[in-house]
């Protein structure tokens, strides 16, 4: 992935906060809204969820995930010409009392102030998505699958942007 495309894919996952949430439900998939917050290198992703959901429970069962991040469509002629990222993985729960909670919630809540009642909710907590792969289209016939590693580097490169 060349430097253009690192940084195309470093503004989509930071500007978009929105994504879907893949899972898998009695075997089959199950795709689902949710909010989220990636680490700055892109080593996790984390989202902030009810028990009560489906994509939590399903979570609790088999860790294996999806998380896909689409640009908004800002009503262009070709819609398949936008940005998009789906990140696989594996989803670990994050205990209140883990070390990393505080600072979580506390980037959480800068990114999403309005989700503060969530957290006086007993039945929300962190997870943490672990990348294993992603597959970027950066528009139409540009398309990347990317390793967790290089999924890093392309958040950390340095650009003259």
């Amino acid at each position: 992935m060349d430097a253009d495309t690192s940084l195309l894919l470093r503004k989509l996952i930071f500007k978009e906060r929105v994504a879907h949430l893949g899972t898998l439900r009695g075997g089959a998939p199950m795709v689902s809204m949710t909010l989220y917050l990636p680490q700055r290198d892109f080593s996790a992703f984390h989202v902030h969820v009810s028990r009560l959901a489906w994509h939590t429970q399903d979570m609790l069962h088999d860790a294996r995930v999806a998380l896909s991040i689409g640009e908004s469509d800002d009503g262009r002629a070709d819609p398949f010409t936008l940005a998009r990222v789906t990140i696989r993985g594996d989803a670990v729960q994050v205990q209140n009392n883990d070390s990393a909670f505080q600072n979580l919630k506390s980037a959480w809540l800068e990114r999403f102030p309005e989700q503060a009642i969530n957290f006086e909710l007993a039945d929300f907590s962190f997870w943490r998505i672990a990348p294993r792969d992603a597959r970027f289209v950066a528009g139409f016939g540009s398309i990347h699958n990317i390793p967790a590693q290089e999924l890093v580097r392309a958040a950390t490169a340095s650009f003259s942007a």
